[in-house]
């Protein structure tokens, strides 16, 4: 759906300005990212209005995103899996606000070594940064999640967790040869 959408939208924007540099395909593409973001934030903060968890929902989407841009992560394959994950994560983390002080404490020790282990992570073909800069993405990504010692935040603590659960890179198996 959302690649129809990039489509189509692409397809117009050329039609209206042919001489643009960009191609359908590169419009397309930046199309489809604009709006998987438009529709997460939307659909969050409808579903948050409901719940009064406005503010919790601000947060985590501010938090997540930036976090996700210093550290990479995985992404789904399509966009709607992405927008359906996300919104309902989302909507999730915002009511993690019970936690006490110990279990954030825990889970900003497991943020830190997720994020000095494992990132960056899967931003080799996403970003124009170049690979000898990539280790002070590692410290900022570390020194982000560890920001939360200071706020002590539970949607922070969560947040953080959720996006370094995405940077872990499972090793692949051993292929095994039929004779």
């Amino acid at each position: 759906m959302i690649n129809v959408m990039a489509e189509k939208l692409a397809v117009n924007i050329k039609a209206i300005v042919p001489n643009h540099p960009a191609s359908v395909d590169v419009l397309r593409f930046s199309l489809a990212i604009l709006l998987n973001g438009i529709f997460i934030i939307t659909f969050s903060l409808l579903i948050s209005l409901f719940f009064d968890k406005t503010t919790e929902v601000a947060t985590i989407l501010i938090a997540f995103a930036f976090l996700r841009q210093i550290s990479g992560g995985v992404h789904l394959k399509s966009g709607i899996a992405c927008v359906a994950v996300s919104t309902i994560g989302i909507t999730i983390i915002s009511f993690s606000s019970f936690l006490n002080d110990k279990t954030v404490f825990i889970i900003n020790i497991m943020n830190i070594l997720l994020a000095l282990i494992f990132s960056p992570s899967r931003i080799e073909k996403q970003t124009r940064i170049k690979k000898k800069y990539f280790p002070i993405l590692k410290i900022s990504s570390t020194l982000v999640v560890a920001a939360n010692f200071v706020f002590g935040s539970p949607i922070l603590a969560v947040t953080f967790l959720v996006q370094c659960l995405t940077l872990v890179r499972f090793p692949l198996r051993e292929r095994r040869d039929v004779k």
